[in-house]
């Protein structure tokens, strides 16, 4: 019994070097009270089990970048050819002048003359040196060159999805084994503890089962850890965080 009171000292101390840690994370003050209100549970890591089906990469920022850049690219193409376009401005003026020696600016019945101008200008380029066609064909390549990273950005995610796939399908496996260990040890545990206590049982057999249990216990909290930090790998690869 002291061996259990020992253990579970233990993995209170854990739980509360646990909540140290997280309000460290957070920027909490350590005097700070911190109550967790969501459970990890079985049920909750399989619920929506890699329902990925509903994907797209716009999902991913990094795609959503390689996107504007791309935008950014033809755009710069486009501002380089209307460079070469003719184009027609018209601008103009019109104000009044007294036109006088003296000083009489504010005497009323003084006469004041108009002047206006308006102009037309029509501006066609002919030849820039073929410095426009250079811009022009520079901004192609490096359209190119982000269509290209977008391509390869895409085959990248596809292999993080599939990765990140992969190991959580993994993690969950895993994670039925040890239940179904855990569960079974459950089963041994009460069997041998009620040998125990009608009298056919060995103390030997109680503390064996105990620590049977505890082990499988481990495991299966471990299996958990890995299949929560699994899940959450593959909901960042589809974008869903």
């Amino acid at each position: 019994m002291a061996n259990i009171q020992t253990e579970k000292l233990k993995a209170l101390n854990q739980i509360n070097n646990g909540y140290l840690g997280l309000k460290l994370l957070m920027g909490m003050p350590i005097k700070d009270s911190l109550a967790l209100t969501d459970e990890v549970s079985y049920d909750k890591i399989r619920e929506g089990l890699l329902n990925g089906s509903a994907f797209q990469y716009n999902d991913r920022k990094e795609y959503q970048y390689a996107e504007l850049g791309i935008k950014l690219n033809q755009y710069n193409i486009k501002r380089y050819k209307l460079s070469k376009v003719p184009t027609l401005k018209l601008s103009g003026y019109y104000n009044k002048n007294a036109q006088r020696n003296e000083f009489d600016f504010f005497k009323s019945g003084r006469t004041w003359y108009p002047i206006s101008a308006f102009t037309l200008n029509i501006d066609i380029p002919i030849f820039h040196g073929f410095s426009t066609k250079a811009k022009i064909e520079g901004a192609k390549l490096e359209l190119q060159k982000s269509i290209n990273q977008r391509e390869s950005l895409k085959l990248s995610i596809d292999n993080e999805i599939e990765t990140a796939k992969n190991n959580f399908q993994s993690a969950i496996a895993t994670l039925d084994f040890q239940k179904e260990n855990m569960e079974l040890a459950e089963n041994v545990y009460d069997q041998t503890k009620k040998k125990y206590e009608a009298g056919t049982g060995t103390q030997i057999e109680i503390i064996n089962g105990e620590t049977d249990l505890k082990t499988a216990q481990t495991n299966y909290i471990n299996a958990l850890y890995d299949a929560i930090i699994s899940k959450v790998d593959y909901l960042k690869a589809i974008g869903k965080l």
